[in-house]
């Protein structure tokens, strides 16, 4: 297992190089891990209705075993410069890539759960350097790619409290560290949450707030009939169809985060010792999250997949990442609303996410300068549409340089 706290020295603020290089004894751990797989039983004829399919786990873990090649991932990532610190006692890694362009836009971009910063790969070359992807080269963005505290390269953390306004703090120090004064921010799901928080608490220093998840502005209950007839009938319909996404969601899907909220230690154990329970724990979302008909595969890069998997996997921090569920769920401010936000905020709403944003909710707590709806993609906007994605975040940066000074 990555230790990566054990290879801290210098000065707790340092920002330290840092390379993956995988031991390749974990990788022969994993690998007859999968070998010995004891496989559980499943109904006949049930599909994906009790969880991810036995056939296609099976399927997944022999190409896991025997085709995918994580040393050709290692050398990817290892093209990003990468880098661990310090902050509040925790870990911190991430990816710093310039552009050529001196005077580009920095942004954070952060990642949720069960994703990673390697999620932000189809991305970060059309960011960092839209001259090189036929864009303009006034939309270029010194790019930071931050694993959250808990999660993969940044895990485990060692004491308890890290929830998600305390990544938010943790993040502002690290741009502070870089020499980043003004910035921008990007997120969906627990990044959504934290660049939201950071936007929220520092205006003067985030300049804009991308979501592609935007916390709270579904439809929490069912509409009142006086709630439906002050809105305009397009609106109306979405409405009623949030709230029908969210009782779905509420009765089929939110076990998970059930049990990262209330048992997150109990789940680590099977998750940190079976390789095939971490990826069908992982796979799973995959399947249920993205615009995706049969398998994960409909929607995004198998092997891109994987390697996402392995960074939970090889750091050992299935329980440590699912302890930021926990954390929210046990802090003072659980079931409160959103607090308000006046950083100025985009969202790209994907049509196939879990849940379906709502505009009139939105504009209660936060500042909406930018909305679009896309028919296509879903929660791993940044996998399944990077091209969409890239030209939002542009769109969205762009007008807010040019927009007069109030």
């Amino acid at each position: 297992m990555i230790d990566i706290a054990s290879g801290a020295h210098g000065r707790p603020t340092a920002l330290r190089p840092f390379r993956l290089e995988v031991p390749q004894a974990d990788l022969d751990d994993l690998h007859d891990r999968l070998d010995r797989t004891r496989w559980p039983d499943e109904l006949p004829g049930v599909g994906w209705a009790y969880g991810i399919p036995l056939a296609y786990v099976r399927e997944l873990a022999h190409y896991w075993r025997h085709t995918y090649d994580w040393r050709a991932a290692e050398a990817q990532l290892n093209a990003w410069p990468q880098f661990i610190t310090t902050i509040d006692g925790a870990t911190v890694h991430f990816a710093h890539l310039r552009a050529p362009e001196p005077d580009a836009t920095p942004l954070l971009m952060a990642h949720g759960w069960p994703g990673s910063f390697a999620e932000f790969a189809a991305v970060a070359g059309p960011l960092t350097d839209p001259r090189a992807h036929g864009g303009d080269p006034a939309d270029a963005f010194h790019l930071v790619l931050p694993s959250i505290p808990g999660f993969g390269l940044s895990g485990p953390t060692r004491e308890t409290g890290w929830e998600f306004k305390r990544v938010a703090a943790a993040f502002h120090e690290l741009m502070a560290r870089l020499g980043y004064a003004r910035y921008g921010v990007q997120g969906g799901d627990w990044g959504a949450a934290i660049t939201r928080e950071m936007g929220r608490t520092h205006p003067d220093r985030v300049v804009g707030v991308h979501l592609n998840l935007l916390p709270g502005a579904a439809a929490a209950a069912e509409p009142t009939d006086a709630e439906l007839a002050a809105l305009s009938p397009a609106e109306r319909d979405r409405t009623r169809a949030s709230w029908e996404r969210m009782r779905a969601w509420t009765r089929d899907k939110q076990g998970y985060a059930d049990i990262q909220a209330t048992r997150p230690q109990t789940l680590a154990y099977g998750l940190t010792d079976s390789p095939v329970g971490q990826l069908a724990w992982i796979a799973e979302k995959f399947k249920e999250w993205t615009d995706s008909r049969d398998r994960p595969e409909d929607a995004v890069d198998r092997d891109h997949m994987l390697t996402n998997v392995m960074l939970y996997w090889l750091t050992g921090t299935a329980g440590s990442s699912a302890r930021i569920y926990y954390e929210r769920a046990h802090a003072d401010y659980w079931g409160q609303p959103p607090e308000p936000s006046t950083a100025p905020t985009a969202l790209a709403a994907f049509a196939h996410d879990n849940f379906i944003p709502l505009r009139h909710i939105a504009d209660r707590t936060d500042h909406i300068v930018q909305w679009t709806e896309y028919p296509d993609g879903g929660h791993f906007a940044a996998m399944e549409q990077p091209d969409v994605l890239v030209a939002d975040i542009r769109r969205f940066f762009r007008n807010l340089r040019t927009r007069p000074a109030s």
